[in-house]
């Protein structure tokens, strides 16, 4: 199992969330999801631009297994997308928290994250997971 972040908050749902300082949420699924996901062959990106509410899917991973929503953490504006995921996918199974993030969001509420799990928490769900 990797390490988890200290810096992330997370969805039950897997995604993680690095707020940036100036607003902005860099999105992503946790290692944990691309894990059970498999390779990864194919992701459907938002578009720049979109607006979406907290908990609603605005992005898909696609594996040889699976394909799987990806929710958004807050309600906001998608402001950049990781368009390098289009080629490579399996970026997301190589670096889950690093060069694999999937979209970057302006948050209208930023006090959305305080509702999501901190990385000790997310750990221990995990752990329930697995029993």
């Amino acid at each position: 199992m990797s390490e988890i972040p200290g810096d992330l908050k997370f969805l039950k749902s897997h995604e993680w969330a690095r707020v940036e300082g100036d607003g902005k949420i860099t999105v992503g699924i946790s290692d944990h999801a691309q894990g059970l996901l498999g390779d990864l062959v194919y992701v459907e990106l938002p578009n720049v631009g979109d607006r979406v509410e907290a908990g609603t899917a605005c992005a898909v991973v696609e594996s040889v297994k699976a394909a799987s929503d990806v929710y958004t953490p807050v309600t906001g504006k998608v402001v950049e997308v990781n368009s390098a995921l289009s080629d490579k996918p399996e970026t997301i199974n190589e670096d889950a928290y690093g060069d694999g993030w999937i979209f970057v969001i302006e948050a209208e509420e930023p006090d959305q994250l305080n509702e999501l799990l901190g990385p000790d928490d997310y750990a221990e769900l995990l752990e329930e997971d697995d029993h």
